[in-house]
C-alpha cells in the first residue's frame, strides 16, 4: 500500500507506541510484506526465522519485536507486538469505509463504459474505457480496471486475500491480516462468470493486457499473471503466484503458492502444480510433469497386468 504522501517515521512510531532505532528522520512510502517490499516501505516482522530475510530486505523501515542491530540506512521500529501495529497503521491509513451507492461517488468510470444493473462498485475504483460489467458483479475499493475489459455476471474483484496470522497463545488462533492492496485488471481482459480474484494484502494483484478467463476461477492475493493467457473453467491459483506471458491453464488446473509459471507454457486439464514450471513446454499430471513422459508412465501402467501375468506364468 502507498500512502499518499511520504510519512515522517516519528509520526508512525508515535501511532504504534514503537522505539526508534536507526535514522529517525526518515519518512515511510508505504507499507508492504516481505515478497513485495520496496525501498522506503515499512514491513513487520515477529519471528526469528525471518529476521534476517526481514532485515536485508529492501525495507527501509522495519517493525520488529527484539532490539538487534540496524543495519546500515535503516530504521527499526521497536514494539511487543509487530501484528497489532502493522494492523493499526493499515486501518489507520486505509480505513473500512462501507458505501451504500451502486456506484460510489469517489469511483471513476470511463466514457463508453456499461455497467449493468445489480453491479456494485466501490470507493476510488476506476474504470476505463468502453468495458462491459455484467449484472451482478462486485468490483471492491480502490480496484483499477483497463480499457476495453468484460466482466461476466457474479464475479468479484478485490474481495480479502485468505491470509491470517497464527499464533497457538490466543483464544482465536487465526487474526485476519488486514488486505489493503489492490487488483489492477489491465486493458482488453476477459473475465467469465463467477470468478473471484482477490486484492494484494500489502502490493497488487494484476491481470496482464489480453488474457481471457472463463467461469469459476480463483486467482489468490499478489498473484501476477502476464499478458494474453487463457485460462479455461475451475483453474484454482493460491497467493504470490507469478504466470508469465502467453501462459494456457485448462480446466481445474491447481497452482500452489509462491511459485513462477514460464511464458507459453501449457498446462493440461487437472494438473497439480507444486514446483515451478519451465516456459515453452506442456504439462500434465499431479505433481506436474511433462506431459508427454506422464502419457507413457500411463502407458507402462496399464500394461502392468500383462507383464505381472508373464512373470507369474513362468
Amino acid at each position: 500500500m502507498r500512502f499518499e504522501t511520504p510519512v515522517p517515521v516519528t509520526t508512525i512510531a508515535q501511532l504504534i507506541g514503537a522505539e526508534l532505532k536507526g535514522n529517525v528522520n526518515g519518512s515511510a512510502t508505504g507499507i508492504n510484506e516481505i515478497h513485495k517490499v520496496e525501498n522506503g516501505d515499512l514491513v513487520f516482522v515477529d519471528h526469528p526465522k525471518y529476521y534476517s530475510t526481514c532485515l536485508n530486505s529492501a525495507a527501509t523501515f522495519i517493525i520488529i519485536n527484539k532490539e538487534v542491530e540496524v543495519p546500515e540506512g535503516k530504521t527499526l521500529l521497536i514494539v511487543d507486538d509487530p501484528f497489532e501495529a502493522y494492523l493499526k497503521i493499515v486501518n489507520f491509513y486505509r480505513p473500512f469505509v462501507p458505501s451504500m451507492m451502486p456506484i460510489s461517488n469517489t469511483s471513476l468510470v470511463g466514457e463508453g463504459t456499461v455497467i449493468m444493473p445489480g453491479a456494485f462498485v466501490g470507493n476510488h475504483v476506476s474504470i476505463g474505457k468502453n468495458c462491459i460489467i455484467h449484472p451482478n458483479v462486485t468490483i471492491l475499493d480502490y480496484c483499477i480496471i483497463g480499457d476495453n475489459v468484460i466482466i461476466q455476471a457474479g464475479t468479484v474483484i478485490g474481495s480479502d486475500a485468505f491470509y491470517y496470522n497464527k499464533k497457538t497463545n490466543r483464544d482465536i488462533h487465526y487474526k485476519k491480516m488486514n488486505s489493503c492492496g489492490r487488483v489492477i485488471i489491465e486493458d482488453a481482459v476477459e473475465i467469465g462468470a463467477n470468478c473471484t480474484i482477490d486484492r494484494g494484502v500489502s502490493h497488487d494483484t494484476i491481470i496482464g493486457a489480453g488474457t481471457k478467463m472463463d467461469n469459476l476461477i480463483h486467482i489468490g492475493h499478489d498473484t501476477v499473471i502476464g499478458k494474453n493467457c487463457l485460462f479455461a473453467a475451475n483453474v484454482v491459483i493460491a497467493g504470490v503466484v507469478t504466470i508469465e506471458d502467453g501462459v494456457t491453464l485448462w480446466g481445474q488446473v491447481i497452482i500452489n503458492k509462491d511459485l513462477t509459471i514460464g511464458s507459453n507454457a501449457v498446462l493440461l486439464g487437472r494438473t497439480g502444480v507444486n514446483h515451478n514450471l519451465e516456459g515453452n513446454k506442456t504439462y500434465w499430471g499431479a505433481p506436474a510433469q511433462d506431459a508427454g513422459a506422464a502419457r507413457r508412465e500411463l502407458v507402462w501402467i496399464k500394461r502392468i497386468p500383462e507383464l505381472w501375468e508373464k512373470v507369474m506364468g513362468k
